[in-house]
């Protein structure tokens, strides 16, 4: 059983001006990609092919022998969770479940935004800024290159990637930029409140 790439969930021009469709097709359509292509070689033939993504996560998280199979799966894994967490006319102040744990949580939407702005305009070269689940405690994490919550038992709820590949085509350097606009207008809460519950 390959890993295979999803498919976006929207058209590659639905998240513009915000994301472009020329960084979907290159970040999606080559990186995301080769991530997933680079994994199927690594497994092909080892124990682990034919097993889900999260449990070849798992498995290669505990052996630094496998760290090119863990970065590969976590990336896929990271990808495509990412999709997920945005959408044309997203962003903004949620509602729901979610909105009630933010306010209990950081004491405000507003608050919230600073941290998790924080977290990903701080996390210094590639990676991750997340919202995750620590039990029932809701944190903002960060976490460099592949590395991903699953592999340290927390639940992601949303993740905004920082790599330079999901901003550079449209930001250049300005990371900031780019998170303020995906926080403010891509935002898919639906999902997260999903994945909270």
């Amino acid at each position: 059983m390959a890993i295979n790439l999803p498919e976006l969930p929207y058209a590659k021009d639905a998240l513009s001006p915000y994301i472009s469709a020329n960084t979907l097709e290159f970040h999606h359509g080559k990186h995301h990609k080769a991530y997933v292509d680079n994994l199927n070689k690594l497994i092909a033939g080892t124990d682990l092919e034919g097993k889900t993504l999260e449990e070849i996560i798992l498995n290669a998280a505990k052996d630094p022998a496998k760290a090119g199979i863990f970065n590969n799966a976590a990336q896929v894994w990271n990808h495509s969770f990412y999709w997920k967490c945005l959408k044309q006319q997203g962003g903004g102040v949620p509602k729901g479940a979610i909105a009630d744990k933010i306010n209990a949580t950081f004491g405000s939407y507003d608050k919230f935004v600073e941290e998790l702005k924080n977290a990903g305009v701080t996390q210094f070269g590639s990676g991750w800024a997340w919202l995750v689940l620590d039990g029932t405690d809701l944190k903002i994490t960060k976490t460099p290159n592949a590395d991903t919550p699953l592999a340290h038992g927390l639940k992601a709820l949303l993740t905004i990637d920082v790599w330079e590949h999901a901003y550079y085509l449209d930001y250049q350097n300005r990371r900031p930029d780019y998170l303020t606009a995906v926080i403010s207008n891509l935002i898919n809460w639906d999902f997260v409140n999903a994945n909270l519950g």
